[in-house]
């Protein structure tokens, strides 16, 4: 497994792997103008020879706050240990640049996601009602919080 941080120059990349992971994926012109904003920072899990892309993490980081922005993992790569450790390298980067605490909302019915941050360290701090659009009815999110200063 490795982990590195990269910038917009992997935004096809990580939009790629985003189309693999969710069905509303971004595109990789809003990767790369995100990737451009205060803060922002991504790390890229790659594997095997040539490395090939696994999984990424995309966040922000300003005013000793930062938030997961969003988690993608290959569905041919889950449950192998990749969404926990992007999280674990995002929270070292975020520490580094300041943030206190890290942020993130989630899906209330992604209970696969809630368990991974909750093994990760997260706590539920709030719930957001329909802030999640769907065709079948807006979906609420689960707020989570990280304390970093430990």
């Amino acid at each position: 497994m490795i982990l590195r941080p990269v910038g917009a120059e992997a935004c096809f990349t990580l939009a790629d792997l985003h189309d693999r992971a969710f069905d509303r994926p971004w595109s990789a012109e809003e990767f790369e103008t995100l990737l451009q904003g205060p803060g922002a920072f991504a790390v890229l899990g790659e594997a095997g020879e040539p490395e090939e892309a696994r999984g990424f993490i995309l966040c922000r980081a300003v005013a000793g706050e930062a938030e997961i922005l969003t988690v993608a993992v290959d569905p041919a790569a889950r449950r192998r240990g990749w969404g926990a450790g992007l999280v674990e390298m995002a929270a070292v980067i975020a520490k580094e640049a300041g943030a206190f605490d890290l942020f993130l909302e989630v899906a209330a019915d992604n209970t696969a996601a809630i368990a991974l941050y909750a093994a990760t360290g997260f706590d539920r701090v709030g719930l957001r009602k329909g802030y999640y659009p769907h065709p079948d009815g807006a979906k609420d999110a689960v707020v989570m919080r990280r304390t970093l200063n430990t």
